[in-house]
């Protein structure tokens, strides 16, 4: 087959995820896997009945409409206004995709050229990366710096160029679990407008902040035309595996969105998205204890690690924890992640991967916390041995 390589060198170097790698090492070595961010119980009965249900009338077994089901994108809409106060049409201004992930990759293959930049709060997921690979677009890389992980408005405005189409705002932040104030977001919405840029918004934590508030960037002024909100059900509801996202935009974006959605899956997730349609009208009883339960869960994970020895940089939102192992004597994370099943036990995931500035992340580990009482509790108590050993 010759020299060259197989693999089109825009994706070159994201081979195996490090997820990947680190759930099978998890599975190996019978090691508590508190890398991959997945609940390990099911979401609310009622929705998982509303499933079956529309499984067993035969609703979504065959393909639905490309833009999604009429009653989820309904409840969409109605969340936006129920929640952040946005109206936004069902039948003009909401996509259903496949899961955020592919929100994310169709909002950026639609909007981008070849050669244009995009600037992303560093660490970022590592699908934004590939997206924007795939687009051919180069990312610009807006680093959120330990301990606080703010961002520099200064440093942003120095990042825009002639070349700059559109940025990239996580919030709540993951790994880092920052959540961008009003007024952070406020300077964010004055440049993208002073520059006309496009700006993609993932806001999949949207319901997971612990004394902080989420402030969708959309509802700033200038901000609604301009803005594509990216949500999903998976984080929310803990149904990760049904891959339901959606997107929620003006006309001309969810059009364009859509363009480059209905040539990637083009419909997906047909019985579960009349499931999440019932979802998203669940009481506000439901989201009140679920932010209850995962901060709960939050302050026994970081209080454990920081018995451990690592330094713990308690997140505002998420279900992530970040942590630095200098404290421990360690200095390179994706080595310390790589022994830590055979030392303890524990799967984590090396912050390091997220970055393109590899040295701002080098002694920085992640951990989730969406694992039932009894899981964290043992992890606990397996990374105490860290000092023994």
């Amino acid at each position: 087959m010759g020299t060259r390589p197989l693999l089109n060198r825009r994706l070159a170097g994201m081979g195996t995820t490090i997820f990947a790698e680190m759930s099978a090492l998890a599975t190996a070595t019978g090691s508590i896997n508190l890398g991959q961010g997945f609940p390990d119980t099911d979401g609310p009965e009622e929705v998982r009945e509303a499933a079956v249900r529309a499984l067993r009338e035969g609703r979504g077994n065959q393909y639905p409409p490309g833009p999604g089901i009429p009653e989820l994108r309904q409840a969409v809409a109605e969340h936006q206004q129920r929640f952040h106060g946005l109206t936004y049409d069902p039948d003009t201004e909401v996509l259903v995709t496949a899961g955020a992930t592919e929100a994310i990759a169709a909002a950026l293959l639609a909007l981008l050229e070849p050669g244009d930049e995009v600037i992303a709060l560093e660490p970022f997921y590592d699908s934004y990366a590939a997206c924007i690979a795939m687009a051919g677009a180069k990312r610009v890389p807006l680093t959120l710096r330990a301990p606080d992980f703010r961002p520099d408005l200064d440093e942003l405005r120095a990042l825009i160029t002639p070349r700059t189409r559109l940025l990239l705002i996580n919030t709540p932040h993951n790994p880092t679990g920052t959540v961008l104030t009003a007024e952070e977001l406020a300077g964010i919405a004055e440049l993208a407008v002073e520059q006309d840029l496009l700006v993609i918004t993932d806001e999949v934590y949207e319901h997971l902040v612990f004394g902080a508030v989420h402030h969708p960037l959309a509802a700033l002024p200038g901000m609604r035309e301009r803005t594509v909100c990216i949500s999903s059900a998976g984080k929310t509801f803990s149904f990760t595996g049904w891959k339901v996202g959606w997107i929620t935009a003006s006309p001309a974006l969810v059009s364009a969105v859509r363009t480059a959605k209905q040539y990637l899956t083009y419909v997906s997730a047909g019985p579960f998205q009349y499931a999440v349609a019932e979802a998203l009208r669940l009481p506000d009883d439901y989201f009140d204890t679920l932010r209850a339960d995962l901060l709960r869960k939050r302050d026994l994970l970081a209080d454990g690690l920081s018995a451990a020895g690592f330094r713990v940089f308690r997140p505002e939102g998420t279900y992530f924890i970040t942590t630095d192992i200098t404290p421990l004597g360690e200095k390179d994370g994706i080595e310390f992640c790589r022994a830590l099943p055979e030392r303890c036990g524990v799967v984590a995931i090396p912050n390091a991967v997220f970055y393109d500035n590899t040295e701002a992340g080098q002694s920085l580990v992640r951990f989730t916390f969406c694992k039932k009482d009894e899981v964290l509790t043992e992890a606990v108590s397996r990374l105490g041995r860290l000092g023994r050993l």
